[in-house]
């Protein structure tokens, strides 16, 4: 089955390697993480929604994903009752087939279904991701922030969409 055909699920326990690992290549963009700490922070996701095969995945949360997460500190100050994505990757030989609007599409079911009405992320601007801000505008996502991470190198546009 490609991925494209597969069906989005829960994150099981035998999915954490290969989760950790995707987001580890993926690093830059999302942060690298020991394993412990990966797992910590599943352990709190309201929502961790899989792929198969191997393809992609999904974090959000409605309590901070860690202990020191300023994204979503500057979310729950503005939007208090938003879900909060912390992140997603998709592996490269699942990309370019419809995976993360799949992801986001699933998720725009799951926190409906659970009471949300509000859904909040965040982008790099700097350094600038393009291709994220255009697939988020397509979704329905509205810039209502910015941010200056100190010590990390970037800067963040925070984005929100009632669903």
């Amino acid at each position: 089955m490609t991925a494209l055909g597969a069906a989005v699920r829960d994150l099981a326990p035998t999915d954490v390697a290969w989760v950790h690992a995707l987001n580890q290549a993926n690093g830059e963009e999302l942060s690298f993480m020991e394993a412990p700490d990966f797992k910590a922070m599943l352990s709190r996701a309201r929502f961790a929604r899989v792929l198969d095969p191997e393809a992609a995945f999904l974090l959000a949360f409605d309590q901070p994903p860690t202990t020191d997460s300023p994204n979503f500190a500057w979310v729950r100050q503005h939007y208090a009752q938003a879900l909060y994505i912390d992140r997603i990757a998709v592996a490269p030989h699942a990309r370019r087939q419809g995976v993360a609007r799949r992801l986001y599409e699933d998720l725009f079911q799951q926190a409906a279904a659970h009471g949300f009405t509000q859904i909040a992320c965040e982008i790099n601007a700097t350094p600038p991701n393009p291709a994220s801000d255009a697939f988020h505008a397509a979704l329905g996502f509205k810039p209502v922030g910015e941010a200056r991470l100190e010590g990390r190198g970037k800067t963040v546009r925070y984005y929100v969409v009632t669903i």
